[in-house]
């Protein structure tokens, strides 16, 4: 199921405010501009291959989200310069052979089940070509970033305020928390539920060899700094065995 926040159009314009560029978009638009053809898993609002596109890029680049609201968004912003498909990795039909495929703002931990991981990790290698690269980031549980999901951390983007409470804790695998957004102008708050998948890095590593990557690089955060066990975040740039 998609999350209410990312299928509702109102809270999806909201998405790019709430997570402004940042290191890890320079992160992933590296890696796009090296390639000849890159597809989005969760492209969300668009924003890393609308910039791509803008700057110059001329290969082939797919935005992929099963969220109508996000790709309502993205639509808006890129116009037809990217194509981009509403579906998942097993509902979409599309030509594969992609030399990138990646995965940004955590969207890699909505896969929840050992079995759609699975799934989604076998659909990505079939629509990579020869060699291709696979990248994409989770949150290392080690460092508790639910912790700080607090509603006491609330923002604010053009009068809503946005605030995070966890409503299941860590359990060894998953976390559950809702976002509610609240503004005087509407009737009522509207309120999301998430659930995200942690994986540790020996049990992603699994994954990743069954279904046919190697990791190429690995770090712990977009400065490029190396994996260590207190990183924030499991960064996996992985290549087509």
């Amino acid at each position: 199921m998609v999350d209410h926040a990312f299928d509702d159009t109102r809270l999806a314009r909201l998405y790019d405010a709430l997570n402004p560029w940042a290191p890890c978009d320079d992160f992933y638009l590296d890696l796009v501009r090296g390639a000849g053809s890159v597809l989005d898993v969760g492209c969300g609002t668009g924003a890393l291959l609308i910039r791509a596109r803008e700057e110059g890029h001329a290969g082939r680049l797919v935005g992929l989200d099963p969220a109508a609201g996000m790709l309502a968004v993205a639509r808006e912003r890129g116009g037809s310069s990217v194509d981009w498909v509403a579906g998942t990795l097993e509902s979409a039909r599309m030509a594969g052979g992609f030399e990138l495929a990646l995965m940004n703002g955590h969207a890699f931990q909505v896969w929840v089940d050992d079995d759609e991981i699975r799934a989604s990790l076998a659909a990505v290698r079939e629509l990579s070509g020869a060699g291709g690269r696979f990248a994409f980031e989770t949150r290392n549980p080690a460092a508790r970033a639910w912790e700080s999901w607090t509603p006491d951390r609330w923002v604010e983007v053009d009068g809503v305020r946005v605030t995070h409470e966890v409503v299941r804790d860590f359990d060894g695998r998953t976390v559950t928390f809702t976002t509610t957004f609240a503004s005087p102008a509407w009737a009522a708050p509207e309120v999301s539920r998430s659930t995200l998948r942690f994986l540790a890095p020996d049990e992603l590593d699994g994954f990743l060899g069954e279904a046919g990557f190697a990791v190429e690089a690995r770090y712990g955060d977009f400065d490029g700094s190396p994996f260590a066990a207190d990183s924030p975040e499991i960064i996996s740039v992985c290549r087509v065995r």
